[in-house]
């Protein structure tokens, strides 16, 4: 199964373009005070943590997620990189770029959950169930992501 979220957003900066291109090109900086990230990692090979995700009867779910950070003349990009051998993982992929006094971003979430084989009306029921579920979490966890990079913004 499939879910997918989106969430684009744009921060005032008033600071010089100097500092807001290392901002957005230091993910761990940026993304330091997002909440439902865990062990978030920036390193040569890119970005790698685990998106925790609330979901209902099934309790909280970390989809490891894992992207190639690469620097942009505006800004940056983040590029999803497949996860094998796992039976969840998110995809995350990103754009930010600096335009004037403001910082543009644009992130898309893509969730790879594999469920139990839907069989007959009770196994389609409960699919829905979790696609509907998963859909409004990866959702509000895409809304909340603007809180956490402005915090890290500030600081």
């Amino acid at each position: 199964m499939i879910v997918e979220a989106t969430q684009d957003f744009t921060l005032p900066w008033t600071g010089d373009d100097a500092a807001a291109l290392a901002f957005v090109r230091d993910p761990a900086r940026a993304l330091a005070r997002v909440r439902f990230l865990r062990d978030l990692r920036a390193d040569g090979e890119g970005v790698h943590g685990e998106l925790l995700v609330p979901l209902p009867g099934l309790g909280e779910v970390d989809l490891p997620f894992r992207s190639v950070l690469t620097a942009t003349p505006d800004g940056a990009t983040l590029t999803p990189q497949a996860i094998s051998g796992e039976r969840a993982w998110v995809e995350v992929a990103g754009q930010a770029r600096l335009d004037g006094g403001a910082l543009h971003f644009a992130f898309q979430f893509c969730a790879h959950l594999a469920t139990p084989d839907a069989q007959g009306w009770g196994g389609a029921a409960f699919e829905k169930m979790i696609r509907a579920a998963a859909g409004r979490t990866l959702e509000r966890v895409a809304r909340e992501l603007p809180a956490g990079i402005t915090q890290a913004a500030q600081e």
